[in-house]
């Protein structure tokens, strides 16, 4: 998986980005195989095993056949491949915005700084917590994204924590999204507005849309 010529590949698809800034912006996801975290609430869990084997020119040609300017760069974990990086500075050079979605436990220090980076910070209620990779907040710039997926009240009270403690809203977007049913949106809506918190309330957009699939969306 660390071969810098090739690529793990769980799937390529064209869709609707579902989260984020850019929701409902078409894009064409890489979604790359392996991840080393077991969160409780993982949607992805088939993206950790072994992926399709393809080179970075491979990853490209596909990626352009679908004719769309917006790209991300998701997993599993992408960053634990080191073929990434040649991939991330060749899909800057054709498209037009290319996003990195990464779990938040391992460095961005070395993704260019051109490609908007979507970290995840892991709450307690993942299981995965003690994973988070801290020095990655001080990477972050306007054109980041920093996401905490809270599976309750205790996962949102942790989070409301780390971003006053850190100055995030002072640094990137920030978006606090609810595990998909298990933490109802309008609970999280009523928490952040009693809270006045300066945060984005994240919903999975493809998942309203295309609830029954588990791939491809």
């Amino acid at each position: 998986m660390l071969d810098p010529q090739y690529l793990s590949v769980s799937e390529i698809f064209h869709s609707l980005q579902g989260e984020g800034t850019r929701v409902g912006v078409p894009c064409v996801f890489v979604r790359l195989a392996g991840c080393a975290l077991h969160c409780n609430w993982c949607d992805t869990r088939y993206a950790a095993g072994d992926g399709r084997r393809m080179s970075v020119d491979e990853v490209l040609e596909r990626v352009a056949a679908f004719g769309c300017r917006t790209v991300e760069v998701t997993g599993g974990e992408p960053l634990l491949q080191s073929a990434v990086y040649p991939l991330m500075t060749r899909l800057l050079e054709r498209f037009g915005t290319v996003l990195l979605e990464t779990s938040g436990s391992v460095s961005i220090a070395d993704v260019d700084p051109q490609v908007v980076r979507i970290v995840d910070i892991k709450c307690p209620g993942s299981g995965e917590a003690d994973r988070n990779h801290w020095p990655n907040i001080d990477l972050l710039t306007r054109r980041d994204e920093v996401k905490f997926v809270l599976l309750d009240r205790a996962d949102y009270d942790w989070a409301r924590e780390v971003v006053a403690r850190h100055g995030l809203t002072t640094r990137c977007c920030v978006i606090f999204a609810p595990v998909h049913e298990r933490l109802a949106p309008r609970t999280l809506a009523e928490w952040l507005l009693a809270d006045r918190l300066d945060v984005r309330l994240g919903l999975q957009l493809h998942k309203l849309i295309w609830p029954e699939a588990e791939r491809g969306v």
